[in-house]
């Protein structure tokens, strides 16, 4: 391209010209960016159908695409709205018509719906499944959730052709800024994703080839590079249709928050070490066997090993061959170098010249020489011939009960839809991840955190939540799940439902969208354990659910406590989403509610009550909300309250949160 600017350039006449159209190139020349360059698309914008129509919002019709009639409401009278379009037109439309729309970047004050809930779990926080467009979700969890999220999972949009709806309308295979439109559609949420995880919190994104080399990419950009962790490939069966390669595996890239909080946290993942039972069961035998002859057991293990059927888990895993003098102890031998780089260095004399043995690359493993001395004393130090040789460590069988997990696995895709089809009594919902899968790697990524809260925001048919349930029963955690998921319906279906004189937004419309015909139902009926038609599926789950829809509050309503119930979930799940929920301000003898306190927290609604408040605040609660204008009473509550109580003033501190988000989040 340089090339062939600079031939363009020369056949300028004029000298003048010439030189001042080579400067500005090399302008552009040299702002232009390296690594991945993208289009920053139209803004991408929600049609909020419970929304009234009213004086100042934005409209569209109904039955149009958003690259149709647009405009904002100017006055509403009579079941008609007058809107002005774009070009200083004005049209009265019949309020029936048209639909509110709301634009990303604008500011939204988001309140949630209850529409149902599971209660089984006792005192275990709830899992909490929203009906929600996904990037004003992420908005709305940066008031209950910023910097709790221990992991992310999530399965976006493949960007097959199809699978991806930029702007009302699916995006393509032969669009020529599918790409684009898909990265700019991850990058706006990818970066509101980060900013609700901590420091240790980990991100796994399921992708394939479509899109695989982009988002690595991308997620360099958002993430930094030095915190990728790695690429999982997960083959799933072969595919028969394929022309030239059959591809059945797709990808799971995982990044950190932050990799360097991780390791100086000490964090090793790992997982259970296949077959280790049976390799010890057969160590023990061939060392008897043996007559306790380190070298013959040796002989009969690797025999024993070698006769296993190929994928035998023992055959795989297994170099555990050699056998410790006098005790027996199956051992192999293992690398004493430091995990990663940048490990201590010391002498380590080796026992036959007296000289310095050769010290890996990385460190050494044992941080001081004291400790090193201490392994080698207790015999678990293997030395070679001479010094110029490395060293090695004994790593024994029955203390090595775990080992770091592969980055390529094998698994079966099949077995989930089955398992989903049984689950729902039909096939509604293609593809489904496998929740032994996601079990595994939420829990590896989680460190194993039996409280860890994991977040979906493509959920999807429900499999992250249901695989969260099935860990906590596994181990007996209590971990928490919230999942987003639009209630978008299928191509197939919303052209039916068109036919049928349906529009977007209709009852029967809504009733075929995915979270009502599979979200929902999947995760109640995983959590309950009875089919929508009363059948029996499974014994259920000791698990609590919430089901709740997104809506968008008038900032002044919220101002004037107009709005406390569309509120009290976003404190509530603020608080840690578990036990009761202080719904609303309740009246006795038309006296109303000075404050309300559950185990976990408190809401103050007269400031004037204070002290009251404070001398009634249970030990247990760990935030308080006061409801107050005057920054001056909220701070003397605030230093009223018990050590360890955060306070969080209302409404100041809720609204803030969202009158900012304009424009790109970072």
């Amino acid at each position: 391209m340089a090339d062939e600017l600079d031939v363009l350039l020369g056949k300028v006449e004029s000298a003048a010209l010439r030189e001042e159209l080579r400067i500005a190139v090399d302008r552009v020349r040299a702002k232009r960016s390296f690594g991945l360059v993208f289009e920053s698309h139209l803004p991408e914008r929600v049609r909020l159908h419970d929304h009234p129509v009213r004086r100042g919002v934005n409209v569209v019709r109904r039955d149009e695409g958003d690259d149709g009639f647009q405009g904002t409401v100017d006055n509403v009278s009579r079941g008609q709205a007058t809107v002005n379009a774009a070009d200083g037109s004005a049209t009265s439309v019949p309020v029936a018509e048209l639909v509110v729309t709301a634009e990303f970047g604008e500011p939204i004050y988001p309140g949630l719906t209850q529409l149902g809930s599971v209660d089984r779990g006792g005192d275990k926080p709830a899992h909490i499944v929203i009906n929600a467009e996904n990037h004003h979700a992420l908005e709305m969890l940066q008031f209950t959730h910023a910097g709790k999220i221990d992991c992310i999972y999530i399965d976006p949009p493949y960007n097959l052709g199809g699978d991806l709806i930029y702007n009302d309308r699916r995006v393509a295979r032969d669009d020529a800024f599918r790409h684009s439109k898909w990265l700019s559609f991850m990058d706006r949420r990818l970066k509101l994703a980060k900013s609700l995880m901590h420091e240790q919190s980990v991100l796994i994104v399921a992708i394939d080839d479509t899109e695989q080399a982009h988002l690595r990419l991308l997620l360099d950009q958002i993430f930094g590079e030095p915190n990728f962790i790695a690429c999982v490939v997960w083959h799933g069966g072969r595919k028969n249709d394929a022309r030239f390669v059959s591809v059945g595996h797709d990808y799971m890239l995982i990044y950190a928050r932050s990799k360097q909080d991780l390791i100086d946290a000490g964090v090793e993942w790992d997982v259970p070490r296949p077959g280790q039972e049976e390799m010890l069961a057969a160590g023990r035998a061939c060392w008897e066997r043996s007559g306790g002859d380190p070298a013959n057991a040796t002989a009969l293990m690797k025999e024993w090993i070698k006769a296993l059927p190929p994928g035998h888990p023992a055959k795989a895993n297994n170099r555990f061959y050699e056998f410790d003098s006098g005790t027996g102890r199956q051992f192999r031998k293992d690398n004493v170098s430091w995990p990663g780089a940048g490990g201590p260095r010391y002498d380590v004399l080796h026992p036959v010249t007296g000289l310095p043995v050769r010290v890996p690359g990385r460190g050494w493993r044992y941080s001081t020489p004291e400790r090193m001395q201490e392994m080698i004393l207790a015999g678990q130090i293997l030395f070679g011939a001479d010094h110029t040789e490395y060293i090695n460590r004994k790593l024994y069988l029955d203390e090595a009960d775990s080992m770091v997990p592969e980055s390529v696995f094998q698994q079966k895709r099949t077995s989930a839809s089955t398992a989903l089809r049984a689950l729902l009594g039909d096939e509604r919902f293609k593809f489904p991840k496998d929740t032994s899968v996601l079990s595994r790697w939420i829990s590896i990524a989680s460190d194993h955190k039996q409280n860890a809260v994991v977040l979906d925001f493509f959920a999807g048919s429900g499999s992250t939540c249901h695989a969260v349930m099935e860990l906590n029963r596994s181990d007996g955690g209590s971990r928490s799940c919230i999942l987003v998921t639009n209630n978008e319906v299928s191509e197939a279906a919303a052209k039916r439902l068109a036919v049928e004189g349906l529009k977007d937004g209709d009852p029967g419309w809504e009733a075929e969208g995915l979270f009502e015909s599979v979200t929902r139902p999947r995760v109640e009926i995983a959590a309950v354990g009875l089919r929508e038609d009363g059948s029996v599926h499974s014994s259920g789950f000791d698990e609590n659910v919430r089901f709740m829809k997104l809506t968008y509050q008038d900032p002044v309503d919220v101002e004037l406590d107009q709005a406390f119930a569309a509120i009290a979930p976003l404190l509530w799940m603020r608080a840690g989403g578990q036990g009761e929920m202080i719904q609303r301000l309740a009246d006795v003898d038309d006296v109303p509610v000075a404050f309300d306190c559950t185990d976990r927290y408190a809401v103050l609604f007269d400031a004037d009550r204070w002290r009251e408040f404070v001398a009634a605040l249970p030990a247990t609660v760990v935030i308080v909300f006061v409801v107050t204008d005057s920054p001056s009473v909220f701070a003397g509550v605030a230093e009223a309250l018990p050590s360890g109580v955060e306070p969080v003033r209302l409404y100041e501190n809720y609204l803030s949160t969202f009158a900012i988000n304009r424009g790109e989040s970072t």
